[in-house]
């Protein structure tokens, strides 16, 4: 089985490396490819790290090209930090590109990269990775726990969805105004290639292992399943 994980920066790198929560994660990882029986991909985010310095670079007078490459930068930085942990079964270098990644994974059980290009986000990058490679599941690790109809943060009425369509995701998507560094659960590009190879995506906050190996196990979790 094929397995591409999408997983936010906030998660691994909060505020600096995360440690522990990488050394358990890692522990899930290598418990998924025991006996060869998956191969995973992962794609790491930028997160804090990446907002941080777009925001002063945008200050600075930046483009949102450059603002982008910036962001690129720390989600390669993030990649790096997860390699450290798994370099015995990975790939030593963060993939630079999708095709990249997908000859990596036919010599390593486990290949992880981050950002690839100004304008794709990495749940863009994993969606396009998910095809290339022709996965079986799709899992968004993220800092939160479903999709909503609007941004919880925000919004006290904003309803968690633990089922959803291609276009109902779409339309959720597009309320959100893309640039460098934007933060949303799936945005509009991930959204679309999710609708056009009716990829099975979850939706799961990532800090939840246990929730995180029981969807991947294909058993019953806490999160959204878009799709189906």
């Amino acid at each position: 089985m094929k397995i591409v994980i999408s997983i936010g920066g906030s998660i691994l790198a909060p505020d600096g490396a995360d440690y522990e929560y990488i050394k358990k994660f890692s522990s899930l990882i290598r418990e998924l490819i025991k006996n060869n029986e998956n191969k995973i991909a992962i794609v790491v985010g930028g997160g804090k790290v990446a907002r941080n310095y777009i925001t002063a670079s945008r200050k600075l007078g930046a483009s949102e090209f450059f603002s982008d490459l910036i962001g690129i930068n720390a989600t390669h930085l993030n990649a790096r930090v997860l390699i450290a942990s798994l370099s015995d079964i990975s790939n030593l270098e963060p993939c630079l590109t999708i095709l990249d990644a997908g000859r990596e994974l036919k010599n390593n059980n486990v290949v992880i990269m981050g950002g690839t290009h100004p304008g794709h986000t990495t749940d863009g990058v994993s969606a396009m990775l998910y095809e290339y490679i022709k996965a079986d599941l799709f899992v968004i690790a993220t800092s939160t726990d479903y999709v909503y109809t609007k941004d919880p943060r925000k919004y006290h009425d904003a309803e968690k969805l633990e089922k959803l369509s291609y276009d109902d995701l779409i339309k959720i998507s597009g309320q959100v105004e893309m640039g460098a560094g934007s933060s949303t659960v799936v945005d509009l590009v991930a959204a679309n290639i999710i609708k056009r190879s009716k990829i099975k995506t979850i939706v799961l906050h990532a800090a939840d292992l246990a929730n995180l190996k029981s969807a991947l196990a294909g058993k019953k979790f806490t999160g959204s399943v878009i799709g189906e």
